[in-house]
């Protein structure tokens, strides 16, 4: 438990830095809600202009941007981008910093087990999420019913919303098998920011193509916002994908890290 609250007090400032900044990018993009509503048949038309390809990879919904469930869908993808590199560089935090800044030695020589180890960065890393996600979605939602111009399903909103603790959980998982799998991580935040693009350019060439084969690649085509506002549910095969490789890496990273050479240096 010691280990725990240390591990939760080692990552609170950027828990607190990254909170804040989803809170800032859902109340900056929801504030132009109102303005946007009174122009929207004249955006619609700008926006036809685009090319359709152009259009769905940056998620612009010519028919739905002019209620605020599918306003909030479009900049829900970038808020999802921010999530996602918070949870991939908590992943990828939790084992090589212990190398990185040359306690392992240390930290192992502990009388607890790797396994006791792994599960109390695990349960941190978790906790921070769960912070992150319980207020920016508080945050989100009065902010949504202050700017809203018509009555709108919070069931939606709520499904929606959701989703981006779903794809950071991808991350995290990620995160944590890289984190153990290479041996020295000198810094985290480039391998963070550079996977965490890469997918998401993946997931923006999948929407131009149309290819639905690309999206079982890329976590942030896991949810199609789309296709929750017109459903009311999850694409269930998505779910079910997302889950087993949470489960499958998390698995494999316990198998690993009991069983490596972890170097203080």
């Amino acid at each position: 438990m010691n280990m725990f609250f240390h591990e939760l007090k080692a990552y609170r400032k950027s828990t607190i830095i990254w909170t804040c900044s989803l809170i800032a990018l859902v109340v900056l993009f929801l504030s132009l809600f109102p303005a946007f509503s009174k122009e929207a048949e004249a955006f619609k038309e700008i926006m036809k202009g685009f090319p359709e390809p152009l259009r769905k990879a940056f998620g612009f919904s010519v028919d739905s941007m002019s209620s605020i469930l599918g306003f909030y869908s479009y900049m829900f993808l970038y808020t999802t981008l921010c999530g996602a590199i918070q949870a991939m560089n908590l992943g990828t935090s939790i084992v090589s910093k212990e190398v990185r800044q040359k306690t392992a030695d240390f930290l192992l020589t502990r009388p607890v087990t790797r396994r006791a180890i792994m599960t109390s960065k695990l349960m941190a890393a978790l906790t921070c999420l769960v912070i992150t996600n319980i207020i920016y979605l508080l945050v989100a939602s009065i902010m949504a019913s202050f700017v809203a111009t018509e009555k709108y399903s919070y069931k939606m909103f709520f499904m929606v919303s959701i989703t981006l603790f779903f794809v950071q959980l991808m991350f995290l998982a990620l995160g944590i098998i890289i984190s153990v799998l290479i041996p020295k991580i000198k810094s985290v935040l480039p391998i963070s920011l550079g996977i965490v693009f890469a997918f998401f350019i993946l997931g923006m060439f999948a929407a131009t193509t149309g290819d639905d084969a690309m999206r079982y690649i890329t976590p942030f085509k896991y949810f199609d916002t789309t296709y929750i506002l017109n459903n009311s549910s999850y694409e269930v095969q998505f779910f079910i994908i997302g889950l087993g490789f949470i489960v499958a890496a998390i698995t494999a990273s316990y198998f690993v890290y009991s069983k490596k050479d972890v170097h203080s240096a």
